[in-house]
C-alpha cells in the first residue's frame, strides 16, 4: 500500500511539473477541462448516462470554452 501511494504520488509531482510553462490560454484550456469532466461525469451519473461519454464530451467541451475565453 505504501508503494502504490508513492507511485501516486510520484506521478501527481510530474503532471503538476509539466504544467509550469504553459501559457495562459493553454492554463484556461487546462482547468476548462477538468471542469468539464467533472461536469459531464456528474451529470452523467445524475441522469444514468455513460459516465465515460459524459466526461470526454465535458471535458472537449470545457477545454474548448476555456481555450475561447479571454
Amino acid at each position: 500500500m505504501a508503494i502504490m501511494r508513492g507511485v501516486a504520488l510520484a506521478v501527481g509531482v510530474l503532471a503538476l511539473a509539466g504544467c509550469s510553462n504553459l501559457t495562459t490560454q493553454q492554463q484556461r484550456a487546462l482547468s476548462g477541462g477538468a471542469i468539464g469532466t467533472a461536469a459531464g461525469m456528474g451529470i452523467a451519473a445524475l441522469s444514468g448516462g455513460s459516465l465515460l461519454l459524459g466526461g470526454l464530451v465535458g471535458a472537449a467541451g470545457g477545454a474548448v470554452v476555456g481555450a475561447v475565453t479571454h
